[in-house]
């Protein structure tokens, strides 16, 4: 039986320093479309997003839940003294009573209650602020015959697999509009995709799949054999190099 969510989102903080080093991180420019500001961010995992927001100077409030993450990014971003990392649960944490000009939930957003995520969001937020959300999409592209051939490695070693799993394209992958729709908080959302590739060695790409909360909560023989059969087909069949190719989308919405 497949994890909950409530149990999935606490696997991140097994091994910080790995999740650091293999997470592929966000495209620059993306941070360009943010708006200046205070900035609430909600699971700032090892400050991926959290250090290019305090770079280009803005005063960030980073909300994570695992002690672990959020310990390492107070070593991490110790040089940002405008950066104050608290641990915490966002759905529980009490809010500040100055409100933000923008709230930042970089691939975080979906392990929070739908129910209530956009509601909290707005009630961080001053009115004209910004709820900036991230996903990564993972889509068609790189290394073609690797990921077509994993299903295999995939459907032997993991039950939860739908047997016709694919990769999609950028096409395929609709915009997801409908709670900030129909929130009386916010006006419409605006989306931006950003497509790119990224080069994996085969331990880099066994490194990065072990930070995947459904890779983790794998029984430890199942979660061997997994790695074990795609590392077969990386160095066997690609000399031990991969292409994979992502899509990062934001998606914003103004405070009303």
């Amino acid at each position: 039986m497949a994890a909950d969510r409530t149990t999935l989102r606490q696997t991140f903080d097994t091994d910080p320093g790995r999740y650091d080093r293999a997470r592929p991180g966000y495209p620059p420019e993306l941070f360009d479309r943010l708006p200046d500001g205070r900035v609430l961010e909600i699971g700032c995992g090892t400050g991926q997003a959290t250090e290019p927001l305090a770079a280009r100077g803005h005063p960030v409030v980073a909300v994570e839940l695992g002690a672990g993450l959020a310990a390492f990014t107070r070593r991490k971003l110790a040089r940002f003294p405008a950066v104050e990392v608290v641990t915490a649960d966002f759905e529980t944490w009490p809010l500040p009573e100055e409100p933000f000009d923008l709230v930042l939930a970089a691939t975080s957003f979906h392990w929070l209650d739908p129910a209530t995520r956009v509601a909290r969001a707005a009630r961080a937020l001053r009115p004209g602020g910004v709820l900036a959300t991230v996903s990564t999409h993972h889509i068609a592209g790189g290394t073609r015959r690797f990921f077509a051939d994993a299903q295999t490695c995939y459907l032997r070693f993991d039950p939860d697999t739908p047997p016709d799993l694919r990769l999609q394209s950028p096409d395929e992958i609709p915009v997801d509009s409908a709670e900030i729709d129909a929130s009386p908080d916010f006006g419409p959302a605006v989306f931006h995709r950003y497509e790119w590739d990224k080069p994996y060695s085969t331990q880099e790409y066994l490194d990065v799949l072990s930070t995947y909360s459904n890779h983790i909560a794998l029984p430890d023989d199942a979660r061997t054999g997994l790695l074990n059969c795609l590392a077969t087909l990386i160095d066997r069949d690609h000399g031990g190099r991969i292409v994979k190719r992502y899509m990062t989308e934001l998606r914003l919405a103004e405070r009303l």
